[in-house]
């Protein structure tokens, strides 16, 4: 009974750390909010402030990508109750973000600053319209499972946990990969753009580019024939036109 406990906030922990540092991150990029955004803090030169940020945007992409990989978890979840894999993945991903931005350093330089109000104010709308986007789609496909906490209450209350089947909810018939897109377009909705954010966006849009790559590729290999078929009707990132 106490082993089931630990296992169920163990699991909550890593969900609201994870909220807390997403909600922090909305923050850091929009520069408001927190008390370190994007382009706070003391600068240095520029040459070692890239050095860091791109010490640290490698290290966050490589955790991302190493532990999502299928060969990972079959040889992590024999040392890891399966249980609590997903929400081991989940804080070790809050963990490296947390250092990412505790770490960050700024490179304020403008690269570009939006001047009417109403432009602006329609970038902030649509920035916000990206978060929105990207948690929306977590609950089309399965927050709770996502994030680790069906595995851990399914564990508590001794059922056997099955993953989620294939299946495509009304936004997965548009795109492929709705909960990337809010991120594409948060990233890039910025009525102040910095060369710091600037790095941040780049390297986050690189690593979306080549993780999608990635996570087909496994599902190729899980799903089969009823994934290739997806993949022939449904775009990756941007809607087809109706017809």
């Amino acid at each position: 009974m106490i082993r089931k406990a630990l296992v169920l906030v163990y699991g909550a922990t890593a969900y609201l750390a994870f909220l807390a540092a997403l909600l922090y991150t909305i923050g850091f990029l929009a520069g408001v909010a927190v008390p370190k955004g994007v382009d706070d803090g003391a600068t240095g030169p520029a040459w070692r402030a890239l050095l860091v940020d791109a010490a640290l945007l490698t290290l966050f992409a490589a955790q991302h990508s190493v532990m999502a990989r299928p060969w990972f978890k079959r040889w992590w979840t024999r040392l890891v109750p399966p249980a609590i894999e997903r929400s081991t993945y989940v804080l070790a991903s809050t963990a490296v973000l947390v250092l990412l931005l505790w770490q960050w350093q700024p490179l304020p330089a403008t690269v570009w600053s939006v001047g009417p109000d109403w432009a602006r104010g329609v970038l902030w709308v649509v920035y916000a319209l990206g978060w929105v986007v990207l948690v929306f789609s977590t609950f089309a496909v399965g927050h709770f499972d996502l994030f680790g906490l069906r595995q851990v209450l399914d564990r508590a209350r001794d059922r056997q946990y099955a993953e989620p089947g294939f299946r495509e909810p009304w936004v997965y018939r548009l795109v492929r990969h709705p909960l990337m897109v809010g991120f594409l377009i948060a990233f890039w909705a910025a009525p102040d753009l910095s060369v710091g954010r600037l790095v941040f966006v780049v390297a986050g849009t690189g690593y979306i580019m080549v993780g999608v790559r990635l996570e087909e590729h496994d599902l190729r290999a899980q799903l089969g024939e009823p994934y290739e078929d997806y993949l022939r009707r449904v775009p990756r990132f941007v809607p087809r036109p109706v017809r």
